[in-house]
């Protein structure tokens, strides 16, 4: 399986995503959220994820990201984006209602556990995700909400209150804990930005990919695609932006402040 981070409405990258890692059905993808928003081309990216799903069920996995939600998309740019396209909200509602039935969860050869943001103080089994009513809005607080928003901390241990203003910060000995508890080699999830498109964190215990290269159009970071093997064996596709309409391609540029 491929496993593919953040796309964020970046069409012509998530075209050069498919150049890297095989268009489907020939490769098996699971991406891990956030499709829409920040990027100008969310309808674009979120249709063909969806229409690829459709057509070939069994080798697209589509989890649910933070951005996947109601309230978040009238705020960065998928509901602005809908009414722009189609001069009412209606594609937007049909999306978000759809939104509400992507799984939270994947679980790659029994010991790679997948989400889009990270762990919770409210569930330390995979039981106990397997339970969750999933089919509502992203809720404010608990473990769906955590699924999607929380972040692994840098420093120090346990829980702790996320930055985000929603989720929870996690420390190595709770990432520890819930891989030993479940028989897991690897958290693996995205929600972070990270400069080489792939970052260890929890001595290797939590992998953050992020697939969106010069996220926003300027904070100059390369993607990460991640293939991974029937043994679990991780190889890392790294890629830069696909070049813009009317601009030469660089792997070597300054970020577009003023876009």
């Amino acid at each position: 399986v491929t496993v593919s981070g953040d796309i964020h409405g970046q069409f012509s990258d998530l075209m050069e995503l498919f150049e890297l890692g095989g268009k489907a059905p020939e490769t098996n993808y699971l991406f891990l959220g956030d499709y829409v928003d920040r990027g100008y081309y969310s309808v674009e990216c979120v249709t063909l994820l969806v229409a690829l799903k459709v057509r070939y069920p069994a080798r697209i996995t589509l989890l649910r990201g933070n951005h996947e939600s109601r309230q978040i998309t009238q705020i960065y740019g998928f509901y602005d984006e809908c009414l722009k396209k189609y001069g009412n909200a209606g594609v937007w509602k049909l999306f978000t209602d759809l939104f509400d039935y992507f799984p939270v969860a994947a679980l790659v050869e029994g010991q790679m556990f997948c989400c889009h943001g990270g762990l919770s103080p409210y569930f330390d089994t995979l039981d106990h995700v397997r339970l969750l009513d999933r089919m509502v809005e992203v809720p404010s607080e608990g473990p769906l909400c955590d699924l999607l928003w929380s972040d692994p901390r840098e420093y120090g241990q346990g829980w702790g209150t996320s930055p985000r203003g929603t989720g929870h910060i996690f420390g190595p000995d709770v990432s520890e804990q819930f891989c030993h508890a479940n028989g897991l080699n690897t958290v693996a999830r995205a929600h972070q930005m990270v400069m080489d498109g792939f970052s260890w964190t929890h001595d290797q215990k939590v992998l953050t990919v992020f697939s969106a290269p010069n996220y926003c159009y300027r904070c100059g970071n390369r993607a990460c695609i991640m293939e991974v093997d029937e043994h679990l064996k991780q190889t890392f596709l790294q890629f830069d932006r696909a070049p813009r309409k009317g601009e030469p391609y660089t792997t070597r540029y300054a970020p577009d402040y003023f876009d």
